[in-house]
Parts: structure tokens; sequence; C-alpha cells
């Protein structure tokens, strides 16, 4: 009776800290880990565009939209010349039908979304940076045995997100790692993170799969015990195969950016002067998720450190992002949009 009545004080901790914020887009800490690299490219010189230019920024709640919070707060560029009109949605379907419809002009979407609409507008639709890498995370309960991809085999993986792209990441990494997704390893899917959060006070030396921000949540809910293996992202790097994992970019309409190419270089520039910021000052960027309902403040002032907050553009933006999309293509074409994008996908390569 005592760890049942743990495991609905934890649900009901997890529910009040996660208010106000919407699931992460699918694509997991407050233990100590290994600092996860979250690069931002270096500002590129601009030149102020001739005319004041208002551009209609999209982003969903969670990681995708961290980013671009100090850009958000500022309004406008230094130069007065460009101003940022947010949108905050909760999920990526309401931000996709603004965006084709050209309410939107740039918005942070999941990176396999990306090719989607590339696809379904006939190349109207560009890559413009990738904006977060990995946020997934292995989380094990009760236990010190994970220490690699390896050594999840012979267990029950409990996760979320089937048949998307934490699913396909996930059975990439354990191929990559020697395992086979159908024999050396469990896989239980769950509909939503807190069903998760009731299996750890639950089930003796649980291994379970979440996203950011939910890890964090977790780790601050069920505390002793819980503990942080593997970090998809750091697995996926540890390949060395040039691609990375990337969980989500920022996508332009190909009109926008044919119109105002001097405000969207500036829009790049704030926008990775904004990444930056954002990864050197955790506690005040989580308060600015929590003033644009991004993420609930503490929640994300715990969690930005894990949430691989990147601004990657040109060749090694293309470069990275490729080789994600190609992994989503090989285990499920329909993820991609059907087809690989063309060399026009990629905005600046």
């Amino acid at each position: 009776m005592k760890r049942i009545g743990t495991v609905f004080l934890a649900l009901a901790l997890l529910a009040m800290v996660l208010a106000g914020c919407a699931p992460a887009a699918e694509e997991a800490p407050a233990t100590e880990a290994p600092a996860t690299e979250a690069p931002a490219t270096e500002a590129p010189a601009t030149e102020a565009p001739a005319e004041e230019v208002t551009i209609r920024v999209g982003a969903m709640t969670g990681p995708t939209g961290i980013g671009m919070v100090k850009l958000l707060e500022a309004g406008m560029d230094d130069s007065g010349l460009v101003r940022y009109e947010p949108t905050i949605a909760g999920s990526a379907d309401e931000i996709t039908p603004l965006l084709i419809q050209g309410e939107l002009d740039i918005a942070a979407v999941p990176s396999n979304l990306a090719a989607v609409l590339y696809n379904r507008t006939e190349g109207q639709i560009q890559m413009l940076a990738a904006n977060t890498l990995g946020v997934l995370y292995i989380l094990e309960y009760g236990g010190e045995e994970i220490q690699s991809f390896a050594d999840l085999a012979g267990h029950t993986i409990y996760a979320t997100g089937k048949g998307s792209t934490p699913e396909y990441f996930l059975r990439y990494l354990l191929t990559e790692n020697g395992l086979d997704p159908d024999a050396d390893v469990t896989l239980e899917w769950k509909s939503e993170p807190g069903e998760i959060v009731a299996l750890l006070g639950t089930v003796d030396q649980a291994v379970v799969m979440l996203p950011q921000p939910y890890v964090t949540a977790a780790m601050n809910t069920v505390g002793e015990g819980l503990r942080l293996a593997l970090s998809l992202s750091d697995g996926w790097d540890a390949l060395d195969n040039g691609s990375r994992c990337v969980t989500a970019g920022l996508v332009v309409r190909r009109e926008f950016a044919q119109e105002h190419p001097e405000a969207l270089e500036q829009f790049l520039a704030d926008y990775a002067a904004s990444t930056a910021w954002v990864n050197e000052n955790p506690a005040e960027a989580g308060a600015l998720c929590g003033q644009y309902n991004i993420i609930q403040a503490a929640v994300a002032e715990a969690a930005i450190p894990y949430c691989n907050i990147v601004c990657i553009t040109g060749e090694d933006m293309k470069e990275a992002v490729t080789g994600c999309l190609e992994v989503l293509w090989q285990l499920n074409p329909a993820s991609v949009g059907d087809a690989m994008p063309g060399d026009d996908f990629w905005y600046g390569a």
C-alpha cells in the first residue's frame, strides 16, 4: 500500500509540474550527467533590409521552441527593421496549416515533418536550420546495469511514440549496436509519459525511454532510484557517420525567402544569438519559456542543458539532417513524405 501511495503522489506531482506544458514533439534530469553538446552557429554578418519586415514565427510547446525565446522577447532586431510576430501552438497539427496557407513565414517543426511539408507542397517549404538535436533518454529505475545500448539486451523498454520518430530512432540505435529490436529486447508502448512514470514505482529495475521535459519532471517526482542511463543523441554521435540525431528544425516558406533574403539572414543571426543565450542562461531562459507558455519555467530551467538546443545552418545542416532523414525513410518512407527531399530543400546549402 505504501508503494501504491507513492506512485499516486508521484503522478500528482508530475501533473502539477507539467501544468500548462503540452507534450513536446515526440522525438528525454536533474541527476548529474555528461553535458550534452549544444553548438550554436556563429551569427553571420547581415545587411539590414531597406524597409521594415514582419516575420511571423511559429513554435510549438516543448523543446523545439526553446531556442527562440530571447528572440521573441526582443520582438525585433537591433536595426528596428525586422519585427517578430510569434504564434505558439500545442502541436504540429496547429502549425502546419498556418504555414501552408501563408499565415506563418517561419516555423519550428519536427525534422521529419519538414521533409513531409516539402514533398506535399512540391518544394514550397525549405529547411532553414536544425534547431534541436536528440531529446530522448533511456532511464533505469533501481539499478545501474545499463551503461551502453548493448546492455539493453534482454530488457523490456517502456516508451511512447510507437510508429513515429522515437520508435525509429530507438530501433536504429539498437540495430547499430548489434541488437535485433524484435528479438533481443521487448518494446512495450504506452500512450503518454504519465503511464511510464507510474511504472517507475511498480516495476523493479524498469527501463524506460522518455523525451524532455518529461525526463526532468520524472526525476523530480520519482527521485531516488531513477537514473539517466543513456542519451539517444550521444549514442547517435558515437556512431560517427556524419549525421546527427535531429529532432526538429526551422522551416521557411520559399516565397518569403525569395522576397525577403536580407530579413531572413537577419532572423538567422538573431536566432543563433538566441540559442547561444539560452544555453548560457538556463534560469533566465526558463523564465521566458514559462512566459511564452512553451514549458513551465522551473522544468525548463532544469531541462535546458539536456535539450540539445542548436542552430546549425548551411552545409552542416544538410549533412546532419540528411542522414537522419535517410534512417527514417529506410524504416518508414511515409515518415518523410514518401521521398527524400531534393537539393532545393536546403536553404543556404
